[in-house]
């Protein structure tokens, strides 16, 4: 059964610019559309002449003259990525806690970047409990390293499986216990 033609249906077939054929029902929708738009409109996003009205102005008067020191920054931290440094930082000194041991190595460049190296072996447990110690521990060495640490030296906190259930606090005294024995 063929189509019914507009003529049969009522539709009128508005010229749409010659890229469809004009005999197609329900084409003529464009017909109801109107090209004017109504007097009311939204407003546009751009501020107007005199500025937004919205926000406060900028201060008219010079900023103030600050110091170029760095604020309570010390040696920038960074992460040991080499096996060779951290069979170095092995052959250190050692300061053991019950929640994990601490390495330290002086290096002999005249680097003064601190540099940190975290291990957690697969006795302590799966690993989540691995990732979380882990995780834990990089907090613990932003939070202390750069207050108790020294620049120019390599540190590796090996985890202990008694270190995944300490306190917080506790691992931080540790750790500053263990860093001011280190520097002896």
């Amino acid at each position: 059964m063929a189509a019914p033609s507009p003529k049969e249906t009522g539709d009128v077939a508005v010229p749409c610019g010659g890229l469809l054929p004009l005999d197609y029902p329900g084409m003529n929708d464009e017909a109801d559309l109107s090209a004017e738009q109504s007097g009311a409109c939204t407003p546009s996003r751009l501020p107007l002449a005199d500025g937004d009205s919205g926000r406060p102005q900028r201060d008219s008067r010079s900023p103030q003259p600050r110091s170029q020191e760095a604020v309570g920054v010390s040696a920038p931290l960074t992460r040991l990525v080499k096996r060779a440094d951290y069979l170095a930082a092995n052959s250190g000194r050692r300061a053991p806690t019950p929640g994990f041991v601490l390495l330290a190595r002086h290096r002999a460049d005249e680097d003064p970047a601190m540099r940190i190296g975290i291990t957690v072996s697969k006795k302590v447990g799966g690993a989540v409990v691995r990732n979380r110690m882990k995780r834990r521990f990089r907090e613990l060495a932003r939070a202390v390293l750069p207050a108790a640490g020294s620049s120019g030296v390599d540190y590796v906190l090996i985890g202990r499986a008694s270190g995944i259930e300490r306190e917080w606090d506790a691992l931080q005294g540790e750790l500053a216990k263990a860093l001011a024995k280190l520097a002896r």
